[in-house]
């Protein structure tokens, strides 16, 4: 079983640890997934590759905010911690304490930023600094979202998925960009594939 139990010390940094990435989260929480991956599954062992990627499929196929995969993430840290679905009303309610600390984490300085930041900028739209942070930001989104898109397919280590996975990786990004696909369809074709054992 991952995690193990978890010292008020490892509450306090997971909490931490995400209000931190709140504050890096540019274009949405889904860009610091890789170092929600670093420090969840490479530093802290607290879950595994399988759960981390299931966390993030499932929040994002179902309807809501995709901010919902964080929840899922202190979820099952908490499972985790109280022994899994068999630990019972513990690991239970550990997995609610999960999903109090990530989401308040990764919600409450950011949320504060971007209502101060907007409204100062709304108020100095014209200002040529203004302009040209908001165009510089577009590289970074992108970055981000590519780093992102890589651990999940790799898990953080290239060599250990098969081409397959980094085909339909491919091939899923092009659809979304340059055409008007449901995301929901191209989870539903990955699942597919996934199932017949393609990938």
């Amino acid at each position: 079983m991952m995690g193990g139990t978890l010292s008020a010390g490892d509450w306090l940094g997971l909490f931490v640890q995400f209000m931190a990435l709140s504050m890096v989260s540019v274009s949405g929480a889904i860009s610091t997934v890789p170092d929600m991956h670093r420090y969840l599954v490479g530093k802290h062992a607290w879950l595994t590759d399988p759960q981390f990627n299931a966390s993030i499929a499932i929040a994002q196929a179902a309807p809501g905010p995709n901010v919902l995969f964080v929840a899922l993430l202190g979820w099952n840290v908490g499972l985790n911690a109280g022994g899994g679905p068999a630990g019972g009303l513990r690991a239970y309610a550990l997995g609610a304490v999960g999903v109090l600390l990530t989401m308040v984490g990764i919600l409450l300085p950011s949320g504060l930023l971007t209502y101060t930041a907007a409204r100062w900028g709304q108020r100095n739209r014209h200002r040529r600094g203004v302009r040209a942070f908001k165009q510089g930001m577009g590289p970074i989104v992108v970055g981000l979202l590519v780093a992102t898109g890589w651990v999940l397919v790799s898990g953080g280590a290239a060599t250990s998925a098969p081409w397959t996975i980094w085909a339909t990786a491919l091939v899923s990004a092009v659809v979304v960009w340059r055409t008007r696909i449901h995301l929901l369809w191209v989870l539903a074709a990955g699942g597919l594939l996934g199932a017949l054992g393609w990938i």
